[in-house]
């Protein structure tokens, strides 16, 4: 499977883990809990093969960017969380750090 289907799974697997902490009531809720620690756990083993072909930062810097994207939209769409202007600047510029990764840098594997 190609180092970007890894990279978007563990992705992936983050967003839906971080979704099911805020939903496990600090762990006292126990199917949120054990869906944000399956999800943590494959997310982790993803960017263990991710890293095997990509420099850990490059890796980190995708993965962690694109999940607070990810989990902010969400927090928004579905659980009635606002940000304010500075939050989505913020966001904004670490959406553009990974595009400019993705585009221009040549410690990543297109």
């Amino acid at each position: 499977m190609p180092v970007w289907a890894w990279l978007l799974g563990a992705v992936g697997l983050e967003v839906v883990g971080t979704t099911a902490l805020q939903q496990s009531a600090q762990f006292t809720r126990i199917l949120p809990t054990a869906v944000m620690v399956a999800c943590y756990g494959l997310s982790f083993y993803a960017l263990s093969v991710v890293v095997q072909s990509m420099p850990v930062g490059v890796m980190y810097a995708i993965w962690s960017g694109a999940g607070i994207a990810l989990i902010s939209l969400i927090g928004w769409l579905f659980l009635n969380q606002r940000l304010d202007a500075a939050a989505l600047l913020g966001i904004g510029l670490i959406a553009a750090g990974v595009i400019v990764i993705n585009l221009f840098s040549g410690a990543n594997p297109h």
